[in-house]
């Protein structure tokens, strides 16, 4: 498999991982997390956001790292526990149910180490990732500055040589620094003098020059340390130079793709987590003589609740698999374990971007309908859910907003078609007159696999048509189309997700011991997100076709979208009722191999449903 390549190459059962094959170790670290975060973090959630005891938070991560779970990304040379990259997304999803201590726990496992472990000397190595495995070093990530958000490379910090040529003299200022308050290490991003390009430090807060601002009050994650850093003369051993002069950049975005795509896996992990709740409390409720989930109203959400969910996290760990198996590749070829799990993510760049995305806006759907579903009692501190649906909000921002993953994704994707070379989408583009005339004579009347399968095929070639008529028109300046390469981001994401999802329901088809009746609802799940996902495809293209076409040439895309993008036969709101009356039956989402349920997340008195 070769990232991106799954708009030219029709995707395989066998090829993927999909959850229902997590392993018992990997289940029992899955157990082992949401245990640590039952017991010691949800007792004190509401002092964590109250910020009272600022040693709470720092206390927290030395506990976990007790675990090992402060250093699952670090070599087990080094004292970490060195999870495979599929298992670390499996850490990143059940880590959600600790809130903000998912964000300090995250940061300290990714952006906080990372940067060491792929691009540190032995040096660098031996003297810092000890200590963060433990979580008796608190690590973290300097990049973002006043000015410099989205367009990192434009930052202001500057690293000047010493006169002895043994330091670097650093100033600047960076900001929304996640563990700021109480790290004892940085990762920052500064030009060397008057260099292009961003070179990268480790600095320690005892080098001195180092002052912190006051604790950012936020809407969501407030227990999680935010503030301001500042460098002012601050003197960095040149030893501490990570990697090479001028290559921070290059280390900023590698560290934040790996950052992305776990950032999507906790937003599936908070998705399932709101979705339990919603249907325990859809269950207990009681208005007008019966519970609210006998409603349809409330059916329909529980059912797109889970069946988007479920399909954001079978396309998670697609890529997760990929990784793994590439990074073996690269380490069979000479690579180290560390430059073959740093290259084999970047070769996934287009997916992680387009999960960021896709992860993020289906938590934070989830979390909506979850108040929604808990009405006035969802609005209440008391029941923790305007907890989740504040905390829920930040994944569309940071690891980079999800207008610039948008734009990232096929900018990428495009990249690897007409730069590099590693996928051709030219050649299918030139077959689309045939095959959608030919399409023509043929319709699709069931909601089988095959069906599916080319109503997929049929979403991607709608991008490829998209693609080759922009790019005729716009050429280079498509660029400067932001509003169309957004659209066609979206495309991207639904025929990517959509495919993983039919992917997995078609290899649980093949395992002969499954649970036939609850994979008979995943498969009601994959048809109803394939609905779904059509209509969308649908109105985002003629959107497209809208804003650039004319004349002939737009009747016939607009035609040609239409034979493309015809409805997938199904009845959705009875296959959304049974999705939903089967986990009302279960009394919680029981589509996962580990506990999701973890019971209250205040640690306020919990009200007595009426």
């Amino acid at each position: 498999m070769k990232g991106g390549a799954f708009l030219t190459e029709p995707g395989k059962a066998k090829d993927i991982f999909i959850p229902e094959e997590w392993n018992e170790e990997q289940i029992m670290i899955a157990d082992t997390v949401i245990d640590f975060i039952v017991q010691n973090v949800h007792p004190v959630l509401d002092e964590l956001d109250e910020m009272k005891d600022p040693n709470l938070m720092p206390e927290l991560l030395e506990l976990a790292g007790e675990l090992g779970l402060t250093g699952i990304t670090i070599p087990e040379k080094y004292g970490g526990l060195d999870l495979d990259f599929n298992t670390s997304l499996l850490f990143g999803e059940v880590c959600a149910s600790g809130f903000c201590f998912a964000t300090t726990l995250g940061a300290q496992t990714s952006i906080g180490c990372l940067p060491i472990v792929y691009y540190g000397s032995d040096y660098q190595k031996e003297k810092y990732l000890p200590g963060i495995a433990t979580g008796q070093i608190k690590a973290a990530y300097c990049l973002t500055e006043p000015g410099a958000g989205s367009d990192a490379n434009s930052g202001k910090s500057r690293a000047m040589p010493s006169k002895n040529g043994n330091y670097y003299i650093l100033n600047g200022q960076k900001m929304w620094i996640t563990n700021g308050g109480f790290a004892d290490v940085f990762i920052v991003f500064a030009k060397i003098e008057d260099d292009e390009n961003l070179s990268a430090f480790i600095v320690e807060k005892d080098f001195g020059g180092v002052e912190l601002g006051a604790e950012e009050k936020k809407l969501g994650i407030k227990g999680s340390s935010t503030c301001q850093v500042f460098f002012n003369d601050c003197p960095v051993p040149k030893e501490n130079l990570l990697s090479e002069r001028g290559k921070g950049f290059r280390i900023a975005l590698n560290i934040l793709n790996s950052g992305r795509v776990k950032l999507a896996a906790g937003s599936i992990g908070g998705s399932k987590m709101g979705i339990d709740r919603a249907v325990k409390y859809a269950n207990e409720r009681k208005q007008f003589g019966k519970s609210i989930g006998e409603f349809g109203a409330i059916k329909y959400k529980l059912a797109q609740m889970a069946t988007r969910t479920f399909a954001s996290e079978s396309a998670l760990y697609k890529i997760g698999k990929a990784v793994d198996e590439r990074s073996s590749e690269l380490v069979k070829e000479g690579k180290t374990p560390a430059e073959a799990k740093l290259q084999a993510v970047r070769e996934w760049v287009v997916e992680c971007a387009l999960m960021k995305v896709h992860g993020s806006e289906v938590v934070d759907y989830v979390v909506d309908e979850t108040m929604q579903i808990f009405g006035g009692m969802g609005y209440s501190a008391e029941t923790g859910i305007e907890r989740a649906y504040r905390d829920a909000r930040i994944t569309r921002i940071y690891e980079g907003t999800s207008e610039i993953n948008r734009l990232l994704a096929v900018g990428e994707l495009f990249k690897k078609a007409f730069k590099t070379k590693d996928i051709d989408i030219v050649s299918p583009a030139k077959k689309l007159p045939t095959y959608i005339l030919k399409n023509m004579l043929t319709s699709e009347k069931g909601n089988d696999l095959a069906t599916a399968k080319k109503k997929i095929q049929n979403l991607k070639n709608v991008f490829l048509l998209l693609a080759a008529t922009t790019g005729k028109k716009f050429g280079l300046k498509l660029i400067d189309e932001q509003e169309i390469i957004m659209n066609l981001s979206d495309i991207l994401a639904e025929i990517y997700v959509a495919e993983c999802v039919w992917l997995r329901v078609e290899k649980l088809s093949q395992k002969p011991d499954a649970d036939a009746a609850k994979n008979a609802i995943k498969l009601k799940m994959a048809q109803v997100y394939l609905y779904d996902a059509i209509r969308k495809v649908n109105a985002m293209a003629r959107e497209v076709v809208q804003s650039y076409a004319a004349g002939s040439t737009k009747q016939i895309s607009l035609w040609a979208i239409k034979r493309l993008t015809s409805d997938f036969r199904i009845n959705p709101k009875n296959l959304r009722r049974e999705i939903a009356e089967y986990m009302l039956d279960q009394d919680g989402f029981p589509f996962s191999e580990f506990r999701v349920s973890v019971g209250a997340v205040s640690s306020k008195p919990q009200p007595v449903s009426s």
